[in-house]
């Protein structure tokens, strides 16, 4: 059995404590405990009777000698234990008086500022990079029937468009009846109650429409095609595909994009449709407007160009939607953490790209005056 440390006051006028024993990492407990309980004032430590020492012991002989404000070059000590203890003592008066730069705030924020604009640039680039990868590989694909997939991108149509009509329509509906009584509630102080029909029919024919179903499909199918992909990546099948001589890109990416273009504006006409709904139940019940007159208003007061100017935008957005979807899943690692992680960026990301496209989009139609 190892021999117990100790600490001894050495009576006489020198006020001296003297240490023996093992002073290891296995007696760290004890020795910690024998430190606290040393409350008597001495001049000098004795450790010549320590019959062994490590890294830990010194540490704690060091603790002890500050304690008592002893200098480590006054502890007497073999000399086999010497060598150990002034190594320790140089690194732990290294660690002590080493300098903590504090960096000012303003720096730090534009660090931050910095950074953030670096990583959203590198996302910016990754994006179209692999979107020209992905018309690469459509135009190789769309010459050669035997590339297709139609199966795959008939599923992928009833997973992004025949399973989310339900909820773009329901949602459509209900913000449609919001608008139309927004619009009555400011517009009965004027006695123009009648005019809501085409702040409704504007509002979903130019932008509520695809925006709202953009925004739906950005959350619910871009989350589903990153962790789709994403999890494929984890388990390395993509590249088992490619080891087999399959491109990923043809395979996995093509599918879902060609289903969403087809699939994202016939949404939009669903949601246009039952926005303009919404909004003439509000009319009928609300306002006492009848139906032929909610339609008949519809009809002479919008033109065709601003059904287009929604429609139009229904392409971009399941471009963007897409190929964000996918690329967040291409690039998830090993862990489960990482496709959280990319789902989330990619809901993100596709949310924010689809209302600045739409904004810019507003902007671009009311200078050329449509």
């Amino acid at each position: 059995m190892a021999e117990r440390p100790t600490i001894e006051v050495v009576p006489g006028p020198a006020e001296c404590l003297r240490l023996t024993g093992v002073w290891r990492v296995d007696q760290a407990g004890r020795l910690a405990g024998e430190i606290e309980r040393t409350r008597r004032p001495v001049k000098a430590l004795d450790g010549g009777d320590i019959s062994a020492l490590d890294a830990a012991g010194a540490l704690l002989l060091l603790r002890l000698a500050d304690r008592f404000d002893i200098a480590p070059e006054a502890i007497s000590l073999s000399d086999q234990h010497r060598a150990l203890f002034d190594a320790v003592a140089r690194a732990q008066a290294a660690d002590d008086h080493e300098p903590v730069v504090r960096e000012a705030r303003w720096r730090r924020v534009l660090a931050h500022v910095g950074g953030a604009v670096a990583e959203t640039w590198a996302h910016a680039v990754q994006l179209l990079a692999f979107t020209g990868q992905t018309l690469a590989t459509l135009v190789k694909v769309l010459p050669n029937p035997r590339l297709w997939r139609p199966t795959a991108t008939v599923h992928h149509m009833e997973q992004t468009g025949l399973d989310a009509l339900p909820l773009v329509a329901l949602l459509s509906f209900l913000i449609g009846a919001v608008v139309a009584f927004l619009g009555a509630t400011v517009l009965r102080d004027f006695g123009a109650e009648l005019f809501v029909v085409d702040l409704v029919a504007y509002a979903f024919l130019r932008e509520m429409g695809v925006l709202l179903t953009a925004i739906l499909l950005a959350g619910r199918t871009a989350s589903a095609f990153t962790a789709q992909i994403g999890t494929m990546k984890s388990r390395e099948e993509i590249d088992a595909m490619r080891t087999i001589g399959l491109d990923p890109v043809a395979l996995l990416v093509i599918p879902r994009l060609t289903a969403l273009l087809i699939m994202l504006p016939l949404l939009a006409v669903f949601a246009m449709l039952a926005g303009l709904l919404g909004g003439m139940l509000v009319a009928v019940f609300s306002l006492g407007i009848p139906v032929e007159l909610y339609i008949s208003r519809v009809y002479e007061s919008i033109e065709l160009r601003h059904y287009l100017v929604g429609l139009v935008k229904a392409p971009l957005f399941a471009l963007v939607i897409a190929l964000v979807g996918c690329l967040e899943g291409f690039k998830v690692g090993g862990t489960a953490q990482s496709v959280g992680e990319r789902t989330t960026s990619a809901v993100v990301q596709s949310i924010t790209l689809v209302i600045v496209i739409d904004a810019l989009a507003a902007v671009f139609f009311m200078e050329i005056g449509w």
